[in-house]
């Protein structure tokens, strides 16, 4: 169902990107860009993960330099039955999050520094946990995909204004097809990426509280993670807005709202299904977790002198993140 779900999507973008070739070139224009729209869907298979790594500036991290980060992501693994993922780090001031890659197998998990410094170890794990959900469900490939294909679109959109005013082009609609191609192109692939998105952070919401064990570490982190958002800016967010979606929370700047141009569901609708998913499990009757549970370290008995995982010492806020 995933590898159909994530074909018929690639099919919808690279008919999108045709279309706008056609907009813009005519039938010349359309041929080209099929051929374009092939190679990035091969590209996009292959290294759409390193890309956006890339874009975020995110760092490799290990046990070595990251300790307490690198195994609570280990042991939420383990907990959720998949391979190890590689672990980034983002310098960025901005509490966030997101999860990249084609597989499980070749998955990759990315925090920034402004997350490991404004949540508990609880609440880390738990927004850790939620990225892993989206590995298992295997989001991942087809949110990386879209993203890099919608700003390719909305690139190109951006440069109808300089080739379709080309008579040479055989465009058939004129000057309509040059604003369809700047505006409506690139709003269609942004209401794809909506709704794609949506759907799927309730879903792994879900599953990663089932993978840390505790709805509510993930509600408050993401009432913690919605405020830092709005408060601090991410450039590289800003400057690479196709890629919104991936995050735990929308990092850009005023789209708290849950309406039509909001990339997320409201924060506090996901924060009320938390609680009430909290609720199911203080009336269900306790029951064995498959795999083990993580245990996030307790604040209190970390000791104050040791380094944080990125090499500064810590200060104020005692915590392996400060």
């Amino acid at each position: 169902m995933n590898v159909m779900r994530t074909g018929m999507l690639l099919a919808f973008m690279t008919a999108l990107f045709m279309g706008v070739g056609f907009l813009i070139g005519g039938t010349g224009g359309m041929m080209i860009a099929l051929v374009v729209a092939t190679v990035m869907n091969l590209f996009s298979y292959w290294n759409s993960d390193k890309m956006v790594l890339r874009m975020h500036n995110a760092v490799e991290v290990d046990e070595a330099n990251a300790p307490e980060y690198y195994r609570i992501v280990r042991d939420l693994a383990a907990n959720a039955n998949l391979p190890m993922p590689k672990v980034y780090l983002i310098q960025n001031a901005q509490p966030n999050a997101f999860a990249t890659g084609r597989n499980p197998q070749n998955a990759a998990v990315a925090a920034s520094t402004g997350l490991l410094q404004a949540l508990t170890p609880q609440e880390v794990a738990a927004v850790m946990a939620h990225e892993l959900a989206h590995v298992e469900h295997r989001d991942t490939l087809t949110m990386t995909i879209t993203a890099t294909l919608a700003g390719a679109i909305s690139m190109l959109g951006n440069f109808a204004m300089f080739f379709g005013g080309n008579r040479q082009n055989n465009n058939p609609l004129g000057f309509i097809g040059i604003i369809a191609a700047m505006v409506v192109a690139p709003f269609a692939a942004m209401i794809v990426q909506m709704a794609i998105s949506r759907t799927r952070e309730y879903a792994a919401d879900r599953r990663g509280a089932q993978i840390c064990g505790n709805p509510l570490w993930l509600a408050s982190a993401l009432n913690k993670i919605a405020r830092g958002a709005k408060q601090i800016v991410n450039e590289d967010a800003e400057r690479n807005p196709a890629s919104a979606p991936l995050f735990i929370i929308n990092p850009l700047s005023g789209q708290g709202a849950d309406n039509l141009f909001s990339t997320h569901p409201s924060t506090e609708n996901r924060i009320a299904a938390l609680e009430a998913m909290a609720q199911e499990f203080r009336q269900a009757q306790p029951a064995p977790q498959q795999g083990r549970r993580v245990q996030a370290p307790a604040e209190e008995e970390i000791q104050d002198d040791r380094p944080s995982p990125w090499g500064r010492n810590g200060g104020g806020r005692k915590g392996p993140w400060a």
